[in-house]
C-alpha cells in the first residue's frame, strides 16, 4: 500500500500541485512570521541589554496606596536618596535619571523620530559612560543639548547649529554641543535622544530636585544580589523599589517578546485563516482524485485490501503531499522573515543588527503545520472512498450521494447555523468584554453551519443568475448545469472564497460604521473651531493656553487638565475647565439640571452620576490630589461620550490642588472668523511653529480617525489577500481537474459542433458563477457579522449607527467576478486545445 500511494502521488503530481502550492504559503506565512518576530525579538532584547552595562541596581520610585480619602502619589527619588544609595557598603558610584518628551525637529521644522520614543534625559556629570561622544562635548546649562549621532544624521545637525525642540508646548533653539552613540532601544528602533544637563532635566520635565531612576554601580567584589540586599535595608520603609541589571533584562527582554507576541499572534490568526481555506482546496483535491480512482481503488479492496489500508494509502498520498509543500513553505517562508526585516529598514524602522533566527520550533511547527493539515483535510475523502462497496464502485465510476445522507447534512447544516445564529444574536444584547467571546463562537458555529449548508445553497443562487447565462446560448446553460452538477465540489469551491470574503466586508462594515460613530460624536458634542494638544498627548505647558488666549482672533479658549481624587472611598478623575467659556466650546445633552460649572458647582456624566446615585442637586465631598476636602453640588448630568466625560469643575477651583502644576492636556478655543486656513497659520505662528503641537478643527480629528483606520483596514486587506490568493488556487484546481475529469464529455461536445471558444466560454461561465455564488455568500455573512459587532459595540457608543459601505461591497463583488474569470484562463484553455478523438476515447 506505501508503494502504491507513492505511486499516485507521482502519477498525478501535475494534478496535486494546486494543493502543494496552498500548503506551502499557509507554511510560508507561517515560518515566516515566525523568523521575522523572532529575528526581531532577538535583535531587540540583545539591543536592549547592552542599556544594563553601566549598572548593577536600578531605584525606582513606588506609591503609596490609596485608602480612605488619600489619593495615590508617586514617591519621588531626590538628592537625599541619591546621597544615601552613595553611601550603601558594596556601592561604588550612583547617578540620578531624568527622562521625558523631548520633540526634535529636522532643518525643515518637521518631527524627527517615529513618534512613539522621541525622548529627552539627562547628561549626568562631567564624564557619563553611557553616552560616549563621536564629537564635540556634553551640555552645560539651559540653552544647550546633545543629540545621538542617528537623530542628528537625520536631522542634518552638526555641533554648533541651533536645535529647533519642545518639550511640552513652547519651541525651544538650544545649541547643539555634541553627538553621542548609545544602545537605547528605543533609539534603535528609531526614535531619538536629546539629553541635557540634569538641573535642565529635571527643569524642563517638570522635576525639580527630582529623579525617574537612580541607577547603582557595585563596587569590585560585591555581587548584584548583594547590593540590592544592602540597598533594600539601607531605604527601608522609603517606598523605594530595586531591581537587579539583570532582573531588568529580563523584564526587557520579557516586554519586547510580549509586544512583538501581539503581532506574531496577529500574522499567525491570518496564516491560520489561509490554511483553512486551503483545507477546502486539499478536500476537494483528494475527493476528485479518489473520485477518479474509484476502480482502481475497488480492485485493491477485491483483492484483498482492507478499508483501512485504502483509508490509510490515501493519508500516506496526503503525507508525501503535506511534507513536500512544508518544507517547500519553510525554506519561502525563511525569505519572507527574511525580505520583512529588509523591508522595515527601507521604511525607516531601525532595527538593531542581528542574525536571522530560524529557531528549532519553527522548523518543527512549519512542518507539522504543513503534515497535519494536508492529512486532516484528506482524512475524510479517504474514509468515504473506503466505504464504497467494492462491486458498486466498479460498476460506476461516479458514485452520487444518497438521498439519506444529503438529508442528514441539510439536518446538520440547518441547526449548526441556528445555533451559530443564536449564540450571535444573544451576544448584541451584552455588553463591554463579555460579548465577544458568545459573538465568536456563534460567528465560527454559522460559518460552519452556511458550509454544510452550501450545496443545498447553490441551486437556488446559481438558478437565479439562469436569466443572465442565457445570453451566452448553449455555452452558458451548460455552465449553469455544470456549477450544480457536483454541489459538493461547487460549495467546496465557493465556500474558500466565502471565507476571505465575509471577513473582508465585516470588518469594512465596523470599521465604516466606527469612523462614522465617531464622526458624529465629535461633530454633536464639540463647539470648538480648534482643539491644541501634544502630538504624543502629554501635557500642555501652561504658557500654551496663555499664549493662545493672547492671539488676534481667538474669542474663547478652554484648557482641559485631569487630576486624580477621592470620592465615597473610590478614585475619580476631575476635569478641570474653563467654566465661563466651555458651553460654547461644547455641546453636551443635559439630562438633570443645568450645565453650570463655576466655583463648587460642577457637571457630571450620566454613568458617574448612576454609580453614585448622584442627581441634579446633590451634594458631595472630594478629596483633591493635595489631601485637601471641598464640598461640591451637582448643577447637572450630562450625556457623556468617549471624548469628553467625567466629573467636569471650574479650573480656578481645581488647579491649586493639582500637585504638579496646573497643565492641561487639551485646549479648545474658538476664533472670529471660524476655521479656515489662514486662522490655523495664525495660530502655529503663534506657537512657534511647533511640531510638537497639533493644531486641529473638527475635519482634522476626523480625518485623523479615517487615517487610522484606512491604514488598519489596509493592513488587514494585506493579510487577508492571502487567503484571497488561496481561494482563487481553488478555483483553479477544481476547474482544471474538472475539465480532466470531463474530457470525454468536452470531446463530444466539439464532435457535435461546439467550437473552440464556445468551450473556453462555458468554463469561464462556471468559474464565474462559482466564484460570484462565494461573493455572494460571503458578503452577506459578512454584513451580518459587521451589524452583529456594531450592536456589541452600541451598547457602549450612543451614536453607532450601521453604515453599510455599498460602493466596497460592489468593488468586492467585482473582485469575487475577476477572481472567476482570471482562475479560468488556464483551465479554459486547456479545455478548448482538447483534442476530440483522443478525449471520446478516454475512459
Amino acid at each position: 500500500m506505501f508503494r502504491t500511494s507513492l505511486r499516485s502521488v507521482l502519477a498525478h503530481k501535475a494534478r496535486l500541485m494546486m494543493t502543494v502550492l496552498a500548503v506551502m504559503l499557509g507554511v510560508a506565512f507561517v515560518s515566516g512570521t515566525l523568523v521575522f518576530t523572532n529575528t526581531i525579538s532577538g535583535a531587540l532584547e540583545k539591543s536592549s541589554a547592552k542599556g544594563f552595562d553601566h549598572v548593577d541596581v536600578a531605584l525606582t520610585p513606588g506609591a503609596t496606596a490609596a485608602e480612605g480619602d488619600k489619593v495615590s502619589k508617586e514617591v519621588k527619588l531626590t538628592d537625599a536618596t541619591l546621597k544615601k544609595a552613595e553611601r550603601v557598603p558594596g556601592a561604588a558610584s550612583a547617578y540620578g535619571v531624568v527622562s521625558g518628551y523631548a520633540a526634535v525637529a529636522d532643518q525643515d521644522g518637521k518631527l524627527v523620530g517615529n513618534g512613539f520614543s522621541t525622548q529627552g534625559g539627562n547628561y549626568w556629570g562631567d564624564d557619563d559612560s553611557r553616552y560616549p561622544f563621536t564629537s564635540g562635548r556634553a551640555p552645560h546649562g539651559a540653552n544647550q543639548v546633545a543629540l545621538d549621532a542617528e537623530t542628528a544624521k537625520r536631522a542634518g545637525y552638526k555641533v554648533g547649529d541651533q536645535v529647533r525642540m519642545s518639550v511640552d508646548g513652547p519651541v525651544l533653539t538650544p545649541t547643539l554641543t555634541g553627538v553621542f552613540t548609545t544602545d537605547d532601544g528605543n533609539v534603535a528602533a528609531g526614535g531619538s535622544l536629546a539629553l541635557f544637563d540634569t538641573a535642565t532635566a529635571q527643569q524642563l520635565f517638570h522635576k525639580p530636585g527630582a529623579y525617574d531612576e537612580i541607577d547603582v554601580k557595585a563596587a569590585a567584589g560585591t555581587g548584584q544580589d548583594q547590593l540590592k540586599r544592602n540597598l533594600d535595608k539601607a531605604l527601608d520603609g522609603a517606598a523605594v523599589h530595586t531591581d537587579t541589571a539583570r532582573q531588568l533584562a529580563d523584564d526587557q527582554a520579557e516586554a519586547i517578546s510580549s509586544s512583538m507576541g501581539s503581532m506574531k499572534n496577529m500574522l499567525l490568526v491570518f496564516a491560520g485563516i489561509a490554511l483553512f481555506v486551503g483545507i477546502f482546496i486539499i478536500a476537494n483535491t483528494f475527493t476528485m482524485l479518489v473520485a477518479q480512482r474509484t476502480k482502481e481503488l475497488a480492485l485493491l479492496r477485491a483483492v484483498g485490501a482492507s478499508r483501512r489500508q485504502v483509508t490509510r494509502s490515501v493519508l500516506i498520498e496526503a503525507f508525501f503531499v503535506g511534507a513536500a509543500a512544508a518544507v517547500t513553505g519553510l525554506v519561502v517562508g525563511i525569505g519572507i522573515g527574511a525580505g520583512m526585516r529588509s523591508l522595515m529598514g527601507r521604511t525607516g524602522a531601525i532595527i538593531p543588527d542581528g542574525p536571522l533566527v530560524v529557531s528549532v520550533g519553527t522548523v518543527v511547527a512549519s512542518l507539522l503545520v504543513g503534515v497535519v493539515i494536508t492529512m486532516l483535510a484528506a482524512w475524510l475523502p479517504g474514509r468515504r472512498a473506503a466505504k464504497i462497496p467494492p462491486v458498486a464502485a466498479m460498476s460506476a465510476v461516479h458514485a452520487a450521494p444518497t438521498a439519506k445522507s444529503l438529508v442528514l447534512r441539510n439536518t446538520l447544516g440547518a441547526l449548526v447555523s441556528a445555533a451559530g445564529v443564536t449564540a450571535v444574536l444573544a451576544a448584541t444584547t451584552m455588553s463591554g468584554d463579555s460579548g465577544q467571546l458568545p459573538m465568536g463562537a456563534g460567528a465560527a458555529l454559522l460559518v460552519i453551519g452556511v458550509f454544510i449548508l452550501t450545496p443545498l445553497l447553490s441551486r437556488p443562487l446559481i438558478a437565479a443568475a439562469a436569466p443572465v447565462l442565457r445570453v451566452f446560448g448553449i455555452s452558458g446553460k451548460l455552465a449553469r448545469l455544470n456549477s450544480v452538477r457536483n454541489p459538493r465540489r461547487t460549495a467546496a469551491t465557493a465556500s474558500a472564497l466565502m471565507i476571505g470574503l465575509t471577513l473582508i466586508t465585516g470588518l469594512t462594515v465596523i470599521a465604516g460604521s466606527v469612523q462614522s460613530a465617531i464622526d458624529k460624536m465629535a461633530a454633536d458634542s464639540l463647539k470648538a473651531d480648534y482643539v491644541v494638544s501634544m502630538a504624543n498627548g502629554n501635557y500642555l505647558s501652561p504658557d500654551v493656553l496663555k499664549t493662545l488666549r493672547k492671539t488676534d482672533g481667538v474669542t474663547a479658549t478652554s484648557g482641559l487638565s485631569n487630576s486624580p481624587s477621592r470620592i465615597d472611598g473610590t478614585t475619580e478623575y476631575l476635569t478641570g475647565v474653563d467654566g465661563r467659556t466651555i458651553t460654547r466650546l461644547a455641546d453636551l445633552p443635559v439630562d438633570e439640571g443645568r450645565f453650570r460649572v463655576g466655583g463648587t458647582n460642577v457637571v457630571v456624566d450620566d454613568d458617574t452620576a448612576k454609580d453614585h446615585g448622584w442627581k441634579a442637586g446633590s451634594t458631595f465631598s472630594v478629596a483633591y490630589e493635595d489631601g485637601k476636602k471641598q464640598r461640591l453640588t451637582v448643577a447637572g448630568v450630562y450625556e457623556g461620550n468617549q471624548m469628553i466625560r467625567g466629573i467636569m469643575l471650574d479650573a480656578p477651583t481645581l488647579n491649586p490642588h493639582m500637585s504638579d502644576g496646573a497643565s492641561d492636556m487639551q485646549v479648545m478655543l474658538k476664533t472670529s472668523g471660524g476655521p479656515s486656513d489662514a486662522t490655523k497659520d495664525k495660530l502655529t505662528k503663534a506657537l512657534g511653529e511647533n511640531p510638537a503641537v497639533k493644531i486641529q478643527d473638527r475635519q482634522d480629528l476626523s480625518n485623523e480617525i479615517a487615517q487610522m483606520f484606512t491604514l488598519m483596514l489596509n493592513m488587514l486587506y494585506g493579510l487577508l489577500a492571502m487567503a484571497v490568493i488561496v481561494a482563487v488556487l481553488g478555483v483553479i484546481n477544481t476547474l482544471a481537474m474538472s475539465v480532466f475529469e470531463r474530457q470525454q464529455e468536452i470531446g463530444m461536445l466539439r464532435a457535435i459542433g461546439i467550437d473552440r471558444k464556445g468551450i473556453k466560454r462555458m468554463v469561464r461561465l462556471e468559474s464565474l458563477v462559482i466564484s460570484l455564488f462565494g461573493g455572494v455568500l460571503g458578503i452577506g455573512l459578512g454584513v451580518f457579522f459587521g451589524w452583529a459587532a456594531g450592536q456589541l459595540i452600541g451598547n457602549s457608543m450612543s451614536t453607532y449607527a450601521l453604515v453599510l459601505p455599498w460602493g466596497r461591497m460592489g468593488i468586492f463583488l467585482a473582485l469575487a467576478a475577476v477572481v472567476g474569470i482570471l482562475a479560468a484562463l488556464w483551465p479554459a484553455r486547456r479545455a478548448a486545445r482538447l483534442n476530440m478523438l483522443t478525449a471520446i476515447k478516454s475512459e
